[in-house]
């Protein structure tokens, strides 16, 4: 690497879930470090604009917009050859990031909310890598970091399609991993505990009011029971430990579950 040149420039990356949230954070951070960014997720025409505007403007990297919904086979497969068709070569990096919650017992738990849950976080990231991995292969080189969850390890309660995905996404996480090792192309999961992002905020709204009590308290009763650090992983540490995930210190890294939890699998 030249003086002044950044860890990841001339690597391009595909990031699900990337208009918001910790895709998002994921996204600004590969590019800050040098790397081209592809979005996929749902934000309105002038919000996309916004986008464009700060990754090329502040990071100076190219980023393109493909809008997909994940749960379309279809869709999924529009994106990953419109990609292709910017970067030809081949991206070098994807994470699936894109993520829904849905709380409820299982005994209540719609199946179509179930068949959504299921398309996105676990069928979507099989098909993007399905189709990406040839190249990153053929390259001898590529990253594909699976953000899964705590949940993805253990479980809890009304979480039924959650936990299920995630414990899949971790699989598949592995097998792949074991299928590349030795081609150079390596595939990791980040399992963070409670993360005070947007999906976060919702589940806190939704326990304040089946509680009767405030936001603030909300937040403080879910962090009591689960993550003994009691405090919120950022989205920002997220993002640092999948950069991380891209870099050569992480070479001989692939097939981990890392997780980032306060200590909640610990107990």
């Amino acid at each position: 690497m030249s003086q002044g040149e950044k860890p990841l420039s001339g690597k391009s990356a595909i990031v699900t879930g990337s208009t918001s949230g910790i895709g998002l954070g994921i996204a600004r951070a590969l590019a800050s470090n040098g790397c081209n960014i592809v979005f996929t997720g749902h934000k309105d025409e002038a919000g996309i604009r916004e986008l464009h505007q700060e990754f090329t403007r502040q990071h100076k990297v190219k980023a393109n917009y493909i809008p997909a919904e994940l749960t379309r086979p279809s869709d999924i497969e529009k994106l990953c050859h419109e990609t292709m068709a910017y970067y030809p070569e081949g991206v070098n990096i994807l994470i699936n990031a894109a993520g829904i919650q849905h709380v409820c017992p299982i005994e209540k738990f719609p199946l179509e909310r179930w068949d959504t849950m299921m398309s996105v976080m676990l069928t979507a990231p099989f098909q993007v890598i399905k189709h990406l991995l040839p190249a990153m292969k053929a390259k001898g080189w590529g990253r594909i970091v699976n953000v899964s969850t705590v949940h993805g390890l253990v479980a809890s309660v009304n979480k039924c399609a959650y936990v299920a995905a995630k414990h899949g996404l971790n699989g598949l996480t592995k097998v792949v991993a074991l299928e590349t090792a030795g081609t150079g192309v390596t595939c990791n999961s980040i399992c963070p505990g409670w993360v005070l992002s947007t999906m976060m905020e919702q589940q806190i709204a939704q326990a304040s009011a089946e509680n009767g009590i405030s936001w603030d308290e909300a937040k403080w009763l879910l962090i009591s029971q689960k993550q003994p650090s009691m405090q919120f992983a950022t989205i920002e540490q997220v993002a640092a430990s999948v950069v991380y995930l891209c870099s050569p210190a992480a070479d001989q890294m692939t097939g981990s579950c890392m997780t980032m939890d306060g200590g909640w699998t610990a107990q």
